[in-house]
């Protein structure tokens, strides 16, 4: 068993804010002011998104590099819907700077499907809580 993420948050005085710390790294996280937040920081889906487009964009990249290509710039947008019935979903854009022909297009999206983020998101997961 490999740990492969962390993070904690501790609630701040101000309503939904909180202090967020990942690894070394530290921000601040809070709620939309149409959901009663002050929108200083990414709102959990946001963070969620993140994860997503962050992991998409860094595979590529690793793919790009171990078969030499040059794709340019990458860049990898993701929004998570949600309607009134339940269902969940997201989608994900994928621009590459560097025109592609449809082959190479086609494994880049199968490519996506396969990140870990992505592999993750599509599968069940279990989720233990205690209290510590």
């Amino acid at each position: 068993m490999a740990m492969i993420g962390t993070a904690q948050v501790h609630s701040l005085e101000t309503a939904w804010q909180g202090q967020l710390q990942s690894g070394e790294h530290q921000f601040i996280v809070d709620e939309p002011e149409s959901l009663g937040g002050h929108d200083t920081g990414p709102a959990p889906y946001d963070l969620l998104s993140s994860a997503l487009v962050a992991c998409t964009m860094i595979t590529l990249r690793m793919y790009s590099q171990h078969k030499g290509l040059d794709f340019g710039k990458i860049q990898v947008e993701a929004h998570f819907f949600a309607n009134k019935e339940g269902q969940e979903w997201v989608e994900r854009q994928v621009i590459i700077e560097q025109p592609l022909d449809a082959e190479l297009q086609q494994k880049v999206l199968n490519i996506c499907q396969k990140t870990p983020v992505t592999k993750t998101l599509l599968r069940s997961m279990e989720i233990r809580t205690e209290f510590g």
